[in-house]
C-alpha cells in the first residue's frame, strides 16, 4: 500500500474497547496464532491506550501502556507496517510515562522486534523467555538516565540507538573494534545509515591497535572505505591512553555508552544521559588531539 497518513491519539477504552480489540484479534490471534483468551486481561481497562488512526478513520495500529510500567499489545496491521506507525505509537507510549513522572518504562519484546525497540532506546534485560508461545526478552528503558548494560546484545542495542538518534556526530573509543560487538550486523546497520543520513556526518573512532582490526579484516573497514567522508579514525600513542581500561561511545543529542572494561561488553548506557555524553565528548577530544591519524587505513578508504 501507498505509505498512510495517520495520526496517534489517546483512545478512551469505555468507547474504543471493541475497535482496538478487533484490531489485536486480526494481529495475535489470526496473524500469530495467540490463543483468544490472552488477548485481553484485567489490565485493559486500566491502562493507557493509543490508537494509529487514518484519515479517512480506519484504524491502523494499537498500543497500551499499563500501570505496571510497562508497554505492550503494539499492533499494527499487516498492510500498514513499514511506514512509522509502530514507531509513532511507540514514542506517544514514552512520552505519557515521561508525563506521568515515571522513571523508567519496560516492555516485552518478541525476538525479531528488538532492532525495532533499539532505535528507541530501549535496552534487552534478562534471559529469553517464552510468551503466548513467542520467545520474548525484556527491555527497559530510563527517563532519563542510563540503563544496566548486561551482555553484547544489551551494548548493542545502546549503539544502534546512539546512531539512530544521533543528529551529525558519533565518537567511538575502542581496543581494536570490538570483535563481538562492532562486527555485528545490527550495529553495521545503523553506523551504515547514519552514515548515509542527509546533510554531513562524522564517525571518529580512537582506537589503543589499529593492526589489529587490519590483520583481522574487521567488517567496519569496508563501510568505512564506501564512505571514506563520514568515517576517521585515530591511535593513541601516550601511555596513559593505551593503558586506559574502558571503552565508549557517544552522540551529539545526549546518548552514550559505557563500559568499565573495554574487553567486556557490560556497563551503562542509554539515549538520554547528557552528563555522561558531554564528559567523555570532553575526554575522547583531549585525546583525539593526540593521537595519531590512521594513515595506513587510507589505501582502504
Amino acid at each position: 500500500m501507498t505509505s498512510p497518513r495517520f495520526t496517534v491519539v489517546a483512545a478512551d477504552y469505555a468507547r474504543d474497547h471493541a475497535r482496538l480489540h478487533a484490531l489485536r484479534t486480526a494481529v495475535f490471534v489470526h496473524g500469530q496464532r495467540v490463543p483468544a483468551g490472552l488477548e485481553r486481561d484485567a489490565l485493559d481497562p486500566l491502562s493507557f491506550h493509543v490508537l494509529a488512526e487514518a484519515d479517512d478513520g480506519t484504524l491502523l495500529g494499537t498500543a497500551r501502556l499499563t500501570p505496571e510500567r510497562r508497554i505492550g499489545r503494539m499492533a499494527v496491521l499487516e498492510q500498514a507496517r513499514g511506514h512509522g506507525i509502530g514507531a509513532a505509537m511507540l514514542e506517544a507510549l514514552v512520552a505519557e510515562a515521561r508525563r506521568r513522572g515515571w522513571p523508567e518504562v519496560a516492555l516485552h519484546a518478541q525476538l525479531h522486534a528488538l532492532p525495532f525497540y533499539a532505535r528507541a532506546g530501549f535496552v534487552p534485560a534478562g534471559p529469553v523467555f517464552a510468551e503466548a508461545g513467542i520467545e520474548h526478552r525484556g527491555m527497559h528503558r530510563r527517563l532519563p538516565g542510563a540503563s544496566p548494560v548486561e551482555d553484547a546484545d544489551a551494548a548493542a542495542a545502546v549503539l544502534v540507538a546512539l546512531a539512530s538518534h544521533a543528529r551529525s556526530r558519533l565518537g567511538l573509543y575502542s581496543r581494536a573494534l570490538d570483535p563481538g560487538l562492532l562486527d555485528r550486523a545490527d550495529v553495521l546497520e545503523a553506523l551504515r545509515r547514519f552514515g548515509v543520513r542527509p546533510g554531513e556526518r562524522q564517525v571518529r573512532i580512537l582506537l589503543q591497535n589499529a593492526a589489529v582490526p587490519q590483520r583481522s579484516g574487521a567488517p567496519l573497514l569496508p563501510l568505512a572505505q564506501r564512505l571514506p567522508s563520514v568515517f576517521a579514525f585515530r591511535e593513541v600513542r601516550e601511555p596513559v591512553d593505551l593503558n586506559y581500561p574502558s571503552a565508549y561511545a557517544f552522540n551529539d543529542t545526549g546518548g552514550a555508552l559505557f563500559r568499565p572494561l573495554g574487553h567486556r561488553f557490560d556497563g551503562e548506557g542509554g539515549i538520554e544521559d547528557a552528563a555522561t555524553a558531554r564528559r567523555l565528548r570532553s575526554e575522547f577530544d583531549r585525546v583525539w588531539e593526540r593521537s595519531r591519524p590512521c594513515v595506513e587505513y587510507r589505501a582502504l578508504m
